[in-house]
Formats: C-alpha cells, structure tokens, sequence
C-alpha cells in the first residue's frame, strides 16, 4: 500500500479495555499498540477487577496475533489478515518502543503513562510524514493534550457508538400530540378474540420499530406495534385506561411510562426489557414487582437473581464475611429497599420478606457468576447496567437461556465507569441494537416519582 494512502492507528489503553478485538477493527491500516499500553494492561489485568477480564482478553488476542512473529516483524508490523476472527482486518499489527524515548528530545514529561503515548504519537508522524496517523483515546483530556502537543490527527473510538447524543436514543415509545385519531385516515381494524388490531398507513407512523408503544397527549390512545411493512404499521390496542389498571405484586403505575414498562415486564413473549430513566423514576420496584408477580404468582419462572455492576466489589468480596449474597448485600441495597417498599404494609415486615425471598428463590449474584453459565427458567434484574460496556452485556446476555427473561434498568445520567460516557455505554447500545428486536421493548421512564425533592434535584441540580 503507497504510503499517502495508509493511515497508522495509534491505540490508547482505554480503546483495548473498551473493546479488546478493537484491533481488529482498522481494516486495511496500520494499528499501533504503544509499549506503555501493555505495561497498563498488565497491571490492570491483576490490580483493576472491574475491567481485569477485558485486559486479559486483549493481552491473550495480542499474544495470539503475534506469536509467530520475529522481534523485527512486531516492530516492523505483522499482518493482521492470518489471524482467525480478523474477517475485515488487512491490515498489520506492531508494538512501538517507547521506552527508547529520551527526555531531552520532548517537551511532555515522559515519566507519565499519557505522555509516552503522545509522544510515541509525534513520533510516528515525523516516521511516516506522508501518511496519516491517528491517535485513538477515550480520554476527552488526553485528546486535548495531544492535539496540543502536536498530534495532527485525535479521534474517539466509534466503531460501536451507534449515535452521536443521547437525545437521539430511543425511548421505545413514541408520543402523538393531541389525538392519535386526529391524525389518521383511512384505518382497518381487526377483533381477535378479546384484543383489538388496527392497520395504519405507513406515512402516520413512518419510523417504527417492533414493540414501540404509540401513546396520545389527550390520554385516550395506547397501542404496541406488532408489525409493519412499506405501506401499513400494524398496532396492538392496548387501551389508555386497561394499561392504568396494570398490577403486579399490589403496585399500578403511577403514570402511563410505567404502564408501558409493566405491559412489556409482564410479556412471556418478549426476553429483553431494558428500562432507562432518571432516579427515583420506578425502573427497579417496577422490576422487581413484575418479577415477583411472575414467579411466585403465575410461576411462570422459577428463580430470580439479581445482580449488578459492582466496580469496588471484586477487589474486596473475597475478604468480606458470609455467603455469596451476604457479600452482595451492600450493592444490592436498591433491590432490598424496594422489597421493603413491596412489604411495607405486612405486619411483620421482616419475615414477609424472608418467606418471599425464599418463595421466589431470590438469589443474589456477582456479575462474575454470569460467565460461562447457561441459566434457565429464571428472570434475572441487572441494575445499574449503564457502567457496563457492550462487550460486558453481551457476555451476560448471552448466558440467557430457554425460558429465561432479562430486566437490564439503569440511569445514562450516573455513570460511575472512568471508561464509559453515555454514548458509549453498554446499555446504550443494547438499547440501539435490540429496538426492532421482535423478543425485546425498551421504555425511557419519564419523570420522577420517589418524591417532589428527589424530582427538583433531578429536574435543577
């Protein structure tokens, strides 16, 4: 390849614990991984239990893409095209040795981790003066300072991010001002058994997908769709007033977004419910509430188990006293706090949700108990899923197996991960890449009802 024609990748450490085949990802150009990013990887691996598993990934695949190669190959660059996985990659692969860097030759103080990774970023550009050379952070600081030290050319990684703001995520619903009969013409409807089916003109409803619920500002209109094809969208009349009088475990929803995520909770046809909103919006009482309905009510699963992100836990669950969930309870207080909430009004709180917690087989889990693990007939609640990157849902979701539902909820507003924005978080693009799922529905809960002051906070502060 003529050298004005390729580009050289420079990757940050942050690219490969995001994604770890990302170096897979360049096609036909070359990927850089600087020295001082295997050095992070390696005491990541052991130190940083929260993405340990990411690094580990990433060190094995660039083991397995270099094995072969002599010392000159990997500094000169390997081909990428042998490797198995590597269906798009053309490219080459090599290690720069930064730590050949001098001091006396940069103005950033080589003594930082960034800074060799700047560095060894100028010093591609001086090599390969005709190419292109990028270097490639998720760090918004670290690609300020590059471009300030004289990096030509920074980028983010978006090879995943599948939109550019969070405004333009779905929020499975769509909101018709007005009537939504205002608005249509010509209509066919269809009485199946006790549930009703309109056809719509494509041109009302011009960009749907399966499972997205059509509710109207006059409060009268509440529908699902089911189907659709280029001239007609086919919709389940749910009814505004029947979706209010939902109930699951003693609770009905307080207002029409809670609605819509009960009817998709309580669906056995749909696997996937992933629940997005602010906090204090419902997403985890809703979630336990439909699940208890459904175990213990109409046994229709026979275990729940919960579990969450917990970046602290790993390093610190070995040293703590008691049982697997005993260690968990401390992350796991939101899911408890909403059993007490469920409860509240039983004359022996205590031990209604001791008999609950042993009627439903409530089980509370490490995330690291859902890898390599096939769960069946269960429904597992995975809170607080925004701290989690694509790679991380996938692993848990497809350890899903038959007759098993999985509630992902979180808030894209709290995002704890130093990794993760909310762009590029997990659970939004489980929500991008699953919205015409026929098996899945996600529903945005829009407003506040923990209490008037944890709205104010959410709506001011």
């Amino acid at each position: 390849m003529p050298e004005t024609q390729s580009k050289y990748y420079l990757l940050d450490t942050n690219i490969l614990l995001h994604e770890p085949l990302a170096f897979l990802n360049f096609e036909e150009h070359h990927v850089v991984i600087p020295m001082v990013v295997l050095e992070e990887l390696d005491n990541i691996k052991d130190r940083h239990k929260d993405v340990s598993r990411e690094a580990r990934v990433a060190i094995r695949s660039l083991e397995n893409a270099l094995k072969d190669a002599t010392p000159e190959q990997i500094l000169a660059g390997v081909p990428l095209a042998a490797m198995q996985g590597a269906h798009h990659a053309q490219g080459t692969l090599s290690i720069f040795p930064d730590y050949q860097l001098k001091q006396s030759d940069s103005a950033l103080n080589l003594h930082e981790n960034d800074h060799r990774i700047i560095q060894a970023a100028l010093e591609l550009q001086k090599q390969h003066s005709k190419a292109k050379v990028v270097l490639v952070t998720k760090d918004i600081n670290m690609r300020l300072k590059a471009k300030g030290a004289g990096v030509k050319l920074v980028e983010d990684y978006r090879t995943d991010q599948l939109i550019d703001d969070i405004r333009f995520l779905s929020k499975g619903f769509v909101e018709v001002e007005g009537d939504f009969w205002d608005g249509v013409g010509e209509v066919t409807s269809v009485q199946e058994g006790r549930e009703t089916f309109h056809e719509v003109e494509r041109s009302v409803l011009p960009a749907v997908f399966r499972n997205q619920y059509i509710v109207d500002q006059s409060e009268t209109f509440a529908a699902k769709v089911v189907g659709y094809d280029n001239q007609f969208v086919r919709l389940h009349d749910l009814g505004f007033e029947r979706m209010m009088s939902y109930k699951a475990w003693g609770i009905h929803p307080k207002n029409i977004y809670q609605a819509m995520a009960l009817n998709a909770l309580l669906d056995p046809n749909i696997d996937l419910v992933i629940l997005t909103g602010p906090a204090g919006s419902g997403k985890t009482l809703l979630a336990l509430a439909a699940a208890l309905e459904q175990v213990v009510e109409q046994g229709i699963y026979e275990k729940i188990i919960v579990t969450r992100n917990t970046p602290e836990i790993a390093e610190s669950i070995g040293y703590l006293p008691g049982t697997e969930e005993e260690k968990m309870a401390p992350w796991l207080a939101a899911i408890t706090d909403s059993l007490e909430v469920l409860h509240k009004h039983d004359e022996s709180m205590e031990s209604s949700m001791n008999y609950i917690m042993n009627k439903a087989n409530i089980q509370f889990k490490s995330l690291n108990f859902m890898r390599g693990r096939s769960i069946q007939n269960a429904i597992v609640l995975l809170d607080e899923s925004q701290n989690l990157t694509a790679s991380q849902l996938k692993t848990i979701i497809t350890r899903c197996g038959q007759g098993t539902k999985i509630i992902c909820s979180g808030n894209l507003a709290q995002i704890d991960s130093y990794y993760l924005t909310a762009v590029t978080s997990g659970l939004t693009y489980i929500v991008e890449r699953f919205k015409d799922y026929p098996g899945s529905a996600t529903i945005n809960l829009n407003g506040v009802v923990r209490s008037n002051l944890a709205q104010y906070a959410e709506e001011n502060l």
